[in-house]
């Protein structure tokens, strides 16, 4: 197993008011919560404690991971478990598309931990996934949430030919911590991924945690790049630290700054801007469906 890397340990920061979640209520929530409890089905929206939960499955939308739940990577940030990888499972696919049939998802979510150890980075169960879903669910809308195979772009392609309705890729965080925060992920690299899907003609999406230490004009500088790369979609959220273990929050950032955020996002030339301390990579991902330009 590789160990995270330690950060010095400093004293936590008291978490803000505007930062508690609500619970999770309404009918279509208890809907799906039943669903996935009788039928014990597995949702990141679950694993993660993700604090939209509630109001994402009320609309509709739920996030899986596939390809297993140890990464191949160890960024500062991330509560995944980094390791060696079991083998892949052939079936996953199906399984996937079962679930998301019998929750009845309009919109689906489909992320993964980083598969550096296989030839292919995990490309082939991703569109096998894809293709599945479509067989099972024809009208669900999907958004694919990939990982940047090492710039092995072939397997990227492999992803895009089965155009997902969105398809993202997070940068996560400024140019100048990139090393610091994604310790085996390249910040150029990321942009050219990004570039990639755009010039594919497929909605592209990125997304950027605040709270490390950031200025405010490296974000600004963030958002350029992410412009310039073809990006339509941004996506700023606020980092919330897993363990004593990952990298520790520097700053919680107030809501005014989220607000700013996202009108000087828009002004620049995005399309659709979620900006808010718990805005999270899926927020909102079923109103990112904008007509594309022919």
């Amino acid at each position: 197993m590789i160990e995270l890397p330690v950060v010095k340990a400093e004293p936590r920061i008291k978490k803000p008011d505007w930062l508690r979640v609500k619970l999770p209520t309404g009918k279509e929530y208890a809907h799906v919560r039943s669903l996935v409890d009788n039928h014990k089905l597995h949702t990141i929206c679950e694993s993660g404690n993700c604090p939209n939960m509630g109001e994402c499955w009320g609309e509709g939308t739920a996030t899986f991971m596939i390809l297993g739940n140890i990464c191949t990577r160890s960024c500062s940030f991330c509560a995944v478990a980094t390791g060696r990888p079991l083998a892949v499972e052939l079936n996953e696919p199906e399984r996937v598309a079962t679930s998301v049939a019998l929750m009845q998802v309009k919109h689906c979510v489909i992320t993964s931990v980083d598969r550096d150890d296989l030839k292919d980075g995990g490309s082939t169960i991703w569109a096998e996934t894809i293709r599945a879903i479509r067989a099972k669910s024809p009208e669900t809308t999907m958004e694919t949430l990939l990982p940047d195979f090492k710039g092995q772009w072939e397997n990227l392609e492999r992803v895009l030919a089965e155009r997902p309705e969105v398809v993202s890729h997070n940068i996560e965080t400024v140019r100048r911590l990139t090393r610091e925060i994604r310790i085996q992920a390249k910040y150029d690299r990321s942009l050219e991924c990004l570039k990639h899907i755009s010039q594919a003609g497929l909605r592209t999406k990125s997304g950027i945690m605040l709270g490390f230490g950031e200025t405010e004009e490296e974000v600004f500088e963030a958002m350029d790049d992410l412009l310039e790369a073809g990006v339509h979609i941004l996506t700023v959220g606020q980092y919330l630290q897993p363990t004593k273990n990952h990298h520790a929050i520097i700053e919680f950032i107030h809501p005014d700054q989220f607000a700013r955020y996202k009108e000087v996002g828009l002004a620049k030339g995005f399309k659709v801007v979620e900006s808010g301390p718990l805005v999270r990579s899926s927020y909102h991902a079923e109103k990112h469906l904008f007509p594309l330009e022919s």
